[in-house]
């Protein structure tokens, strides 16, 4: 693919089109922050953080929309329980790849920092300087897959969907893809503790303390078992979207951890 900063452009990766965009200087000439959306997420419901992000820190930065994302090629139904797995074992390494990402730092939002995590506790990748991991899932509780219970009813009485069209071409499919997976009974066994040990650059986790999808007990756990240096951020007055709620903090700490000199 071409780095053409502020262009959106449709990329063939494993067999997929997907959406990806990218913002400041190309991968020959800085670090790259590869964004990781949520689970409703997409190349635009990132804003203004990716070209905001590229200028605080002088970076590149690449964003894209998974399959059945934002303008991105649909996926099928329903996703399989281990789908953020199989994203960052078999997706994630071939958008590095076709962007001829050199030295990388992944910056991952919910479901989206789940797949960066996983990605940095299992594949061995010299490129990866360090992983920054905004509002993580590693378990399931039972007060996030109420919030989904919630959210289902307020897209099947259209207020969602109509929201949500506005940033996906197919917003059934977008939908569908996460909230199945997460209210699928088998989905309260999904764990994916066991990558945290595998977890050996510098990480920074970020959660809001009334995050309304999961709570502390997440980014404890990451801290207790990962085997880099560690850096948190808790966040009063904030829920599931820190980079939003709390704009300022979350994008100095951000900044900050990208351009410390170990980096």
């Amino acid at each position: 693919m071409e780095w053409k900063p502020g262009a959106s452009q449709m990329v063939n990766v494993a067999g997929a089109a997907l959406e990806i965009r990218v913002w400041g200087p190309p991968p020959d000439a800085s670090p790259t922050l590869v964004l990781l959306h949520e689970g409703l997420g997409s190349v635009s419901l990132w804003r203004d953080i990716p070209e905001t992000l590229a200028l605080m820190t002088g970076c590149g930065v690449l964003a894209y929309s998974r399959a059945g994302y934002g303008q991105s090629d649909p996926v099928i139904l329903p996703r399989q329980i281990d789908y953020m797995t199989r994203e960052a074992l078999d997706v994630l390494p071939h958008v590095l790849a076709v962007a001829g990402l050199q030295k990388i730092i992944l910056i991952g939002h919910s479901d989206g920092a789940s797949i960066a995590a996983i990605y940095a506790g299992t594949i061995v990748d010299t490129r990866l300087q360090g992983i920054c991991l905004i509002a993580p899932h590693f378990f399931v509780e039972t007060g996030g897959r109420d919030e989904i219970l919630a959210a289902k009813n307020a897209f099947e009485t259209y207020d969602l969907r109509i929201r949500m069209a506005r940033h996906h071409k197919n917003p059934e499919n977008a939908f569908f893809g996460w909230a199945d997976a997460w209210l699928n009974p088998d989905f309260m066994a999904w764990n994916i503790e066991a990558v945290i040990s595998g977890i050996k650059v510098p990480v920074l986790a970020i959660q809001g303390v009334s995050d309304q999808y999961g709570t502390m007990a997440q980014i404890d756990r990451l801290e207790r078992g990962v085997k880099g240096p560690f850096t948190r951020l808790d966040l009063a007055d904030c829920k599931h979207a820190p980079q939003f709620e709390q704009r300022v903090r979350t994008l100095a700490a951000i900044s900050n951890f990208v351009m410390q000199p170990t980096r």
